[in-house]
């Protein structure tokens, strides 16, 4: 997993200072970017986000209730994968529903299907799941969103975080980032 800077020094940022927290993220969409991963999880219809949040504050933050979200730019609403949409997608499960025509029932098989344990242990350990950021540090991870019926899911779009409550549970402000300071950064070709 890429080591986590600052959320700050990422091109597609949202800083509260007067709460003293940030949030970045930072798309996995161009190859060289996802070849850390084993599995090439665009050929499965997912795009991995690096998710950042920095708390610069002297008190911890919540992230129990937190709600990420990614709007396109034709307003669909995309939210994160969750470790058992993943497998269900990566393991290739299939069936046969064709009717039987023979004149007496045939047992069905089960549906068979896997991901490695090396793919199992990538997820667990790639996925966000810090549910607290402790005061002057940084919690990292990756956001995977279904990005299968769309083409060119970045321009146009913004990530919405809701749900970050303060060490007295009051909730902060919601962050937003376009994704447009993400794409207007100097970096790689993209693949569209």
């Amino acid at each position: 997993m890429p080591a986590a800077q600052p959320a700050r020094t990422y091109p597609a940022h949202d800083d509260h200072p007067a709460d003293k927290i940030a949030v970045a993220v930072d798309p996995y969409d161009v190859e060289d970017k996802a070849s850390i991963f084993s599995v090439n999880y665009r050929n499965y219809g997912y795009m991995p986000v690096f998710f950042v949040i920095t708390n610069d504050g002297d008190q911890p933050i919540s992230l129990v209730g937190m709600k990420a979200q990614l709007n396109t730019k034709d307003r669909s609403k995309l939210f994160p994968a969750t470790t058992d949409d993943l497998l269900r997608r990566l393991s290739h499960p299939s069936r046969n529903d064709r009717p039987n025509t023979l004149p007496i029932p045939l047992p069905r098989k089960e549906v068979k299907g896997g991901v490695s344990l090396k793919t199992w242990d990538e997820i667990e350990q790639a996925q966000f799941g810090a549910k607290a950021v402790e005061p002057h540090s940084t919690a990292r991870g990756f956001l995977f969103f279904d990005i299968a019926d769309i083409s060119n899911p970045l321009p146009g779009a913004n990530f919405y975080l809701m749900g970050v409550l303060d060490a007295k549970g009051n909730e902060l402000m919601y962050f937003e980032i376009p994704m447009e300071k993400y794409l207007s950064a100097p970096q790689a070709k993209r693949p569209w």
